[in-house]
């Protein structure tokens, strides 16, 4: 069980769970809080209804899904990272929140390096 309940995710994560398990629904059992920072939901948008875990993501209403870009992502973050792991990890250090699921090693890392735990492999 996750020692939080409150995290922030990026897409392949998002997108792992649709494969693995046809939907979303396991994070809400996880967690009380899921955030998505908007650059990552476009990253899953970009493929269109056709797109594989667009409809499971735009049907999982209880994500909270971010409603605007971030305008205060790091120069470093961005600079190491790709949007979505960049935002990621600048929304957790926003709003406080301890905890980010990035699967990539790089995002995994940086995050570390930021002060935040992660969740997943």
């Amino acid at each position: 069980m996750p020692k939080t309940n409150i995290i922030v995710t990026n897409t392949a994560p998002l997108i792992s769970i649709v494969a693995a398990t046809g939907d979303l629904r396991v994070l809400q059992t996880l967690y009380t809080h899921v955030l998505v920072p908007f650059e990552v939901g476009q990253e899953i948008l970009a493929g269109g209804t056709s797109g594989f875990a667009v409809n499971e993501f735009e049907n999982a209403n209880w994500l909270e899904k971010m409603p605007k870009p971030l305008n205060n992502i790091s120069h470093f973050l961005l600079n190491s990272l790709d949007l979505g792991e960049a935002s990621v990890i600048q929304l957790a250090i926003n709003e406080n929140i301890p905890t980010v699921c990035i699967d990539e090693a790089v995002g995994r890392r940086v995050a570390r390096l930021s002060g935040l735990s992660l969740t997943g492999k």
